[in-house]
């Protein structure tokens, strides 16, 4: 079989579904952790449980400018429909933001700025799918990823994340930096995705 039959099939096997299967129903039982909840804010429970897996909550464009100078990460991508609120002023402080993610170029790419789906107060997870995030890559592959959610999008608990699922094809839970670790237990972060996850709050609308 020739290399543009193999891909052909492989792109034919993931190819959107025209009808879905429906999630199976069962009865969920979680225990959940309440020192984890406490507090009525969801934003602040989800600061806190995010900061606690080495996330970055920041909740100004200020902050994060501040950051990414700090650190030398002058260069990244912005979802175009971000850029007007985020990108933009991040040019204006002096960074490189592009709005269209080359895949050839990804070691260009020292920040990624992308849409979340939503976040989980109890676990400090960022929310993202393929319906909203506008580049997987853009949001897996530079060392920083910056995901942008509104308050509303914070779900309390996991089954409450659990229920609010979409059609999305691809739903990914980031509860902070890739991690990884050896049969020695020594933990490492940034192996398999970025090696900082910045989760921005921004007002609704934006």
């Amino acid at each position: 079989m020739s290399r543009s039959a193999i891909f052909a099939k492989i792109q034919s096997a993931n190819a959107a579904l025209k009808t879905r299967a429906a999630y199976p129903k069962y009865d969920m039982v979680l225990v959940h952790s309440l020192p984890k909840l406490e507090g009525t804010d969801l934003w602040e429970i989800f600061a806190r449980n995010f900061s606690a897996v080495n996330g970055k909550p920041m909740d100004s464009v200020s902050q994060l400018i501040d950051f990414l100078k700090t650190n030398q990460q002058l260069h990244g991508y912005c979802d175009p429909a971000l850029f007007d609120a985020i990108g933009s002023r991040l040019a204006a402080a002096g960074l490189i933001v592009e709005t269209e993610y080359h895949r050839d170029r990804y070691d260009d790419y020292q920040f990624g700025i992308t849409r979340a789906t939503g976040a989980i107060a109890e676990s400090g997870s960022v929310i993202l799918d393929d319906d909203r995030t506008s580049h997987r890559l853009a949001a897996l592959s530079p060392w920083v990823h910056v995901a942008v959610l509104e308050r509303a999008e914070i779900h309390r608990t996991i089954p409450d994340a659990i229920a609010a699922f979409g059609d999305s094809s691809n739903i990914i839970w980031c509860t902070g930096p890739s991690k990884t670790a050896d049969v020695e237990g020594i933990l490492i972060e940034g192996v398999h995705g970025p090696g900082e996850q910045i989760a921005l709050l921004v007002k609704g609308g934006c």
